[in-house]
């Protein structure tokens, strides 16, 4: 069984909000980011708003009930280019589970919703020193030129 049949990305589910948390703190504390219950109530409202721009996947290991990996994307207009395209706001693997290709599928899944968008392309941003996952994107995409800035408001 290669690692592609192994791991099944499918949407978030009502059913999935414990474990969802979980995976999401585990995302808030890896940036040092605080994280508290407002937010995550914010945040799986949107997921679960068919009308609301954020959409969630979910990875499980076949046979596993508890989800190993998360993924939130929304589209994003490109006005350079006249398009929409997807931007990829948060991807996270459980440390324990990390080696198993879930990354991979993720992404996989995520072209796959792309394409069904209509997206041409999905953009994101991570840290710097995030080498591990880095070493992923360099192998699935191109780093751009562009610096990301922030104003506080």
């Amino acid at each position: 069984m290669t690692h592609s049949t192994r791991i099944i990305v499918k949407p978030t589910q009502p059913e999935n909000h414990d474990d969802w948390c979980n995976l999401y703190r585990g995302y808030a504390e890896f940036y040092k980011v605080p994280m508290n219950e407002e937010i995550l109530g914010s945040l799986w409202r949107w997921i679960l708003d068919k009308d609301h721009e954020v959409e969630g996947f979910l990875a499980f290991i076949k046979g596993q009930s508890k989800p190993c990996g998360l993924a939130h994307v929304r589209r994003m207009p490109s006005p350079l280019r006249g398009i929409d395209i997807g931007f990829l706001d948060d991807l996270f693997v459980d440390p324990q589970a990390r080696g198993n290709h879930i990354g991979e599928a993720l992404f996989k899944a995520l072209n796959d919703h792309a394409k069904q968008k209509g997206w041409p392309k999905i953009r994101w941003i991570t840290a710097d020193d995030n080498y591990r996952a880095r070493s992923l994107y360099d192998k699935l995409s191109v780093k751009t030129m562009w610096n990301t800035y922030e104003m506080e408001i």
